[in-house]
């Protein structure tokens, strides 16, 4: 059946925009039908951007292009000030939390510190092992991290978490290729925020 109040799912958005979407096109008359409401939705292919609301500084960028894009574009870069280890076990918890079983990959600083695509129910082993990693992660500037969600269809989810960035740029970005069902973004969503209290997109 058609909607005429329907509309595309965001496609770049932060993850609060992306649950205004839901509730906008399946909006529910009562509070007990919301779950399976969002059951039914299937979300495609996101691409979710956000900051944490934390103090920050500007800092000097060793590298020329960085330097270059300094004075022609007045692209500055910022380090900011949170727990880049607690902030990964925190991504990862979100995504076990939203059905996600396999941790495919965690990068630090180009390094890949975990490598296991083909391992399909590792993500919860993987959060209880991160402690191997933790002194090289909190010494890192970027994290990225590749998690896979299988049991409702097929969605792998591109993490990166950055410490140092430009100002151009977000602390986090998560691109979703595949689908996942509303219900289980809602979770991943409502854990994050609880977790890491997500800065609203201007």
């Amino acid at each position: 059946m058609s909607n005429p109040n329907f509309q595309n799912p965001p496609w770049v958005y932060g993850p609060k925009e992306v649950m205004d979407w839901v509730d906008a096109s399946y909006p529910t008359k009562k509070k007990d039908k919301s779950k399976h409401d969002r059951t039914n939705v299937t979300l495609k292919n996101l691409h979710i951007k956000f900051d944490f609301d934390v103090k920050h500084n500007e800092i000097e960028s060793s590298s020329i292009s960085s330097k270059l894009k300094s004075i022609f574009l007045g692209d500055k870069y910022i380090e900011e000030d949170f727990d880049l280890f607690k902030t990964a076990e925190i991504l990862l918890r979100a995504f076990a939390k939203a059905k996600f079983k396999n941790t495919a990959k965690i990068i630090a600083d180009g390094i890949i510190l975990y490598n296991h695509p083909e391992d399909k129910t590792d993500l919860r082993e993987t959060i209880k092992g991160l402690d191997d990693f933790k002194e090289i992660i909190e010494k890192s500037k970027v994290i990225e991290i590749v998690a896979i969600l299988s049991d409702s269809g097929k969605c792998t989810a591109n993490i990166s978490i950055k410490k140092i960035h430009s100002k151009k740029d977000h602390t986090v970005e998560i691109t979703m290729k595949g689908t996942i069902k509303g219900d289980l973004y809602h979770t991943f969503y409502n854990y994050l925020n609880e977790k890491l209290g997500i800065k609203e997109q201007n």
